[in-house]
């Protein structure tokens, strides 16, 4: 049996500040395999879109990363910028979150589908512009051939997105990673996006990494979901599992914090769930629990020792945390 896609095993992204480095990604570890779907959650500042550009070596500058992320064995931390560049557009395609500032607004949109045609195939520059008109046919732009001379600002929002979907797409990559891929579009877009990167996914059977800190977009989405905090991966399993049984106080948390329809349409509301305590300062984090001092369950040892994974269900969902049996009986209500 051939190994996964890609992976990521002990993950970490070291920050430059002025009060020293901090470890926005603290010892991440994942597997993907061809054709998978995987989702990552959680609070904003929780590492999902550090994990996300130190897959595709576009970290800011002065960020450092340790570890090993393979791609078909190939481990790209140790890769030439030459070699990620080779990499980048072609086997990994990449949705920012804001298009607008992803796009670059000096160039014409058929230009910026077709340069890594260009870059990474035989294709003249013709040919490269007749496979821009089936790339923007392909993700329900328009009138596709009339749209290749505009420039980014001439366009919607959710048609600029549908642009950048179709740059990631170009090269038929083996992975796609979408960071917050609706981020500012109105909620009927969002889900027209969500259905196109769905739909794009399961026709290509490329593998798909979904951060988001919807918990709603990825219970829709993908087959396996991971959940961030502090940098850490807490909890993880195939989605289904995971959000029928969840076995970490952080991810009940994040759960009975989303907004739900009053029961019967009964006004007033009552109001959502909070988590307590605010999100530790990166320069502060030990080998401990960081979610210790914002748990009610929390002991002693949730301070003192790292929490061990501790499997539920199939055996490939798991949690980490010590006092998994008590976190499942925490009620998640929300605005119900």
């Amino acid at each position: 049996m051939s190994g996964p896609l890609l992976s990521v095993r002990d993950l970490t992204v070291t920050l430059p500040t002025a009060r020293g480095p901090a470890m926005a990604v603290r010892g991440l570890d994942f597997d993907l395999a061809k054709g998978e779907t995987l989702g990552i959650v959680g609070e904003s500042g929780c590492g999902k879109s550090m994990t996300a550009l130190a897959l595709m070596g576009l970290l800011p500058e002065g960020a450092q990363a340790g570890g090993s992320v393979a791609l078909g064995g190939e481990n790209l931390l140790a890769a030439s910028e030459k070699r990620l560049c080779d990499l980048r557009g072609n086997r990994l395609g990449m949705i920012f979150q804001e298009p607008m500032t992803s796009l670059n607004p000096l160039h014409r949109i058929g230009d910026q589908i077709a340069e890594p045609l260009l870059l990474h195939t035989d294709l003249s520059r013709r040919q490269a512009r007749e496979r821009a008109v089936d790339l923007l046919g392909r993700v329900g732009i328009p009138n596709p051939r009339s749209r290749l001379d505009a420039y980014p600002h001439q366009l919607s929002g959710g048609q600029r997105q549908r642009v950048m979907i179709a740059m990631a797409l170009a090269c038929d990559p083996d992975i796609l990673i979408a960071d917050e891929p609706t981020t500012a579009l109105d909620v009927t877009i969002q889900g027209q996006i969500l259905d196109l990167i769905r739909d794009l996914v399961e026709a290509s059977g490329m593998a798909l990494i979904l951060i988001s800190h919807d918990l709603g977009v990825i219970a829709a989405t993908v087959d396996r979901v991971l959940v961030m905090y502090a940098g850490r991966a807490v909890e993880a399993g195939p989605v289904h599992e995971v959000f029928a049984d969840l076995s970490h106080p952080y991810a009940r948390g994040l759960f009975a914090a989303m907004p739900r329809l009053a029961a019967g349409g009964a006004y007033p509301r009552p109001p959502l769930p909070t988590i307590p305590g605010i999100v530790p300062d990166l320069h502060d984090l030990g080998p401990a629990c960081a979610f210790a001092d914002r748990c009610s369950l929390a002991e002693a040892r949730c301070r003192a020792e790292p929490p061990p994974p501790v499997s539920s269900g199939s055996g490939s969902h798991w949690a980490a945390c010590w006092r998994t049996e008590d976190a499942r009986a925490l009620p998640i209500g929300g605005a119900a």
